[in-house]
């Protein structure tokens, strides 16, 4: 029998540190490699693994990167059980821009591109740094 997510789902505190490594790390490989392959195919002027100093601590633009998308991946293992119920255009509405960021190209290819290394990486990275242990039983 299927079994279902349920709204008492919770997260241990090294699940949710597994995600933010998990995450920060899928930023700096897949993500990375998504925008440099959609840079050498002229698709997008986004650059990869880009070092400028970013403010409020000068740390490099891709670290900065990484440290946010090791926060979305806490937000990934705690709606990670929800997944598989439409997940469909949420970044971009939060982010005050319009839903599929109005549908303009190349946006409407890099973003999903870029998005979905993101997510593999980080469920990947996740599986990895958790020994591939599947749902508990119980």
């Amino acid at each position: 029998m299927a079994r279902s997510a349920s709204l008492t789902f919770t997260a241990s505190a090294s699940r949710l540190a597994l995600g933010f490594l998990a995450a920060f790390l899928a930023t700096l490989t897949l993500h990375q490699i998504g925008i440099w392959l959609l840079h050498e195919l002229a698709v997008t002027p986004a650059t990869p693994w880009v070092t400028e100093p970013v403010p409020p601590f000068g740390v490099p633009r891709v670290i900065s990167l990484a440290f946010w998308g090791g926060v979305w991946g806490i937000v990934f293992v705690l709606v990670e059980p929800w997944l598989a119920r439409s997940f469909w255009f949420v970044v971009l509405p939060l982010r005050g821009a319009p839903v599929g960021g109005g549908f303009r190209w190349p946006g409407v290819t890099v973003g999903p591109i870029v998005d979905a290394l993101w997510g593999l990486g980080t469920a990947v990275f996740l599986g990895v740094l958790s020994g591939w242990r599947g749902p508990s039983s119980a």
